[in-house]
């Protein structure tokens, strides 16, 4: 073979290489845009500080949230017991066929604030069981578009957080129940936080 086709051969070899060096980078930036889809972010190695997910798990883990992110029944009370109706989650989280959480939860609280209510008042999905899971558990679990509703972006799980009713009517449980730890404003200033450094998670 002529020197000049050798070197031609050489060079095409180099720049196909490079091309798909290139290619390898762009795919893993992409991966890594969103935490929960790279191996490495869900083992929770964030380049920001994790401490910055505390205030927002403050919230989240607390009876407000957690009794509804179960698997078999909501829990009721602070300290998460059975619901006394013996209510389950039925095939769609509304509850079963004979009773559905429509059929006490209305569209607002009761005036005495025993039964509480917003519209679509039902369970977390499956996916996004929160019982008896830890800080990191739950950090991990609510950056991964696969266990988060299918949010596929920081953005969006904050949007769930700011507006969903069924996360508001925890600053405004009735009756006796506590509220989350801080003001829900403050509450999406933490999540803002949380999702501008990475969305860190603890070791």
């Amino acid at each position: 073979m002529h020197k000049l086709e050798v070197k031609e051969t050489m060079l095409r070899t180099i720049l196909s290489c490079l091309a798909g060096i290139a290619g390898a980078l762009v795919l893993t930036l992409v991966a890594l845009s969103w935490p929960g889809a790279a191996d490495a972010a869900e083992q929770g190695k964030s380049k920001g500080d994790a401490a910055l997910f505390d205030p927002v798990a403050s919230v989240v883990m607390g009876p407000r949230c957690v009794n509804c992110h179960q698997i078999e029944a909501p829990r009721q009370k602070d300290w998460g017991v059975i619901h006394a109706q013996q209510v389950v989650r039925g095939a769609d989280g509304h509850g079963s066929a004979a009773l559905r959480c429509q059929a006490c939860h209305q569209a607002t609280n009761t005036a005495d604030g025993r039964v509480p209510g917003v519209p679509n008042w039902h369970l977390a999905p499956l996916s996004m069981n929160w019982h008896g899971l830890d800080k990191k558990q739950i950090c991990l679990q609510m950056r991964d578009p696969e266990r988060n509703g299918n949010r596929k972006t920081p953005k969006e799980v904050i949007e769930h957080m700011e507006t969903d009713p069924l996360v508001l009517w925890a600053w405004n449980p009735g009756a006796d129940r506590t509220k989350p730890a801080m003001s829900h404003e403050d509450f999406v200033k933490a999540l803002v936080a949380w999702a501008d450094a990475g969305l860190p998670c603890p070791n």
